[in-house]
């Protein structure tokens, strides 16, 4: 009886300490960027950017979803040197910076 109690214990333990783990999953705005073609997208189209930081990125000439793309090959793909870049450039969190990386990843490997 006590061995199962101590299962059910750690299976509760178990279960309340990996439901408060943060799930990898991807808005529908990252799911609806990387289904079809680039095309001429505004820059708020890229996961991640919303009016503040795509007005941001606007300013600085990143007007459109394909240039920061090309930004984004320029750096060869690189997690932390494209997520540094945005900070830097439009003072994107990593949250932000990271979600708009792997849009862009994604839609790389969709199409690219």
């Amino acid at each position: 009886p006590l061995f199962r109690y101590a299962d059910c214990f750690v299976s509760a333990f178990a279960d309340s300490r990996f439901s408060q783990l943060p799930r990898m999953t991807t808005s529908q705005k990252h799911r609806d960027f990387v289904a079809e073609p680039m095309g001429d997208k505004e820059v708020t189209a890229l996961p991640g950017i919303g009016a503040t930081l795509g007005a941001r990125l606007a300013d600085k000439g990143f007007d459109k979803a394909y240039v920061v793309l090309g930004q984004f090959l320029v750096l060869k793909k690189n997690e932390e040197l494209f997520t540094d870049w945005m900070k830097g450039i439009c003072t994107a969190n990593a949250k932000y910076a990271g979600d708009c990386f792997r849009g862009l990843r994604d839609w790389c490997n969709a199409f690219l």
